[in-house]
């Protein structure tokens, strides 16, 4: 089957976007992943540092419970465990120290493809983002972490002659596990505002639909919690509780994106009118 000069054509025009696409795609992940690779770099350089960061607020902890916080302990139980510890914790502040490069190159790579007012439009909801998950992750260590730690290290039991002596001796691998699930449990529900109101403007939700099926958020938000929070009602709570706030703050949002788009369209709407009547008013000159 011979193919005609005129499909050729129209082969070879549709093929030159696709390998402008393809070379701006592959010029965007060589930019993000060459800032999380340096951003890596920097971070397992300095590990043990954040890492004693990462174990302040479990000093804070143990102070609440009326210990002596400059006796705290942690452990590894194999050879490779803490260097392998290290290389999570970098690449887990690589990837939040990388998130703005990254966050941008996806923005620079879709943005040609939108109208002006759609960029305007989804700008704000890029800058707002790691705003509010550095806002969970400030709660995760400075509130959260260490009334979870405190809620733990009450389990501890002082050794006498009738019972043994159990300690709160905590693996340096879970420990920083523990305090990643939750930052990053809290900086992805801090994100539901920012979801919630980018639907709303493009039309794929309303702030009546979020109202109607608030019961359902309810429900949702304490079976997520105790999915991502460690087994106790006390983390559940903590990552429920602020999930429900936020979802109100989601309906708000929503509510003010509405009234803004009502009157941004009235205003449209009334210009339009005012044109149509001043094209169809005859000219006073002609009469």
């Amino acid at each position: 089957m011979s193919v005609t000069d005129k499909e050729r054509e129209e082969i070879e025009k549709s093929s030159a976007p696709l390998i402008e696409h393809l070379i701006e795609l592959r010029r965007r992940l060589i930019w993000s992943l060459g800032g999380f690779f340096i951003a890596f770099l920097v971070c397992f350089f300095f590990a043990k540092r954040l890492f004693n960061l990462l174990v302040i607020p479990f000093k804070w902890a143990t102070q609440w419970a009326g210990l002596d916080p400059h006796k705290v302990e942690l452990i590894y139980t194999a050879p490779q465990e803490f260097f392998f510890t290290q290389v999570k914790l970098a690449m887990f502040g690589g990837m939040v120290i990388a998130f703005p490069l990254i966050a941008t190159q996806i923005y620079k790579f879709i943005a040609p493809g939108l109208y002006k007012n759609e960029r305007s439009a989804f700008l704000p909801f890029l800058i707002a983002s790691p705003i509010l998950f550095l806002l969970g992750a400030s709660l995760v260590y400075f509130f959260f972490t260490p009334m979870v730690m405190w809620f733990f290290l009450a389990m501890q039991q002082v050794g006498t002659n009738d019972q043994v002596q159990i300690s709160l001796l905590p693996k340096v691998s879970e420990y920083l596990s523990l305090i990643m699930t939750l930052i990053f449990s809290f900086g992805l529900v801090f994100q539901l505002p920012v979801v919630t109101s980018l639907l709303t403007r493009v039309g794929l939700l309303s702030s009546q639909a979020l109202a109607e099926k608030r019961k359902w958020a309810i429900v949702l938000s304490f079976v997520v919690a105790a999915v991502l929070t460690p087994p106790d009602p006390m983390s559940q709570c903590g990552l429920a509780i602020p999930t429900i706030i936020l979802y109100e703050v989601a309906i708000w949002s929503s509510r003010m994106i509405e009234r803004s788009q009502a009157r941004d369209r009235l205003a449209r709407e009334q210009a339009e009118a005012g044109s149509s009547v001043a094209s169809n008013t005859p000219d006073a000159s002609s009469t």
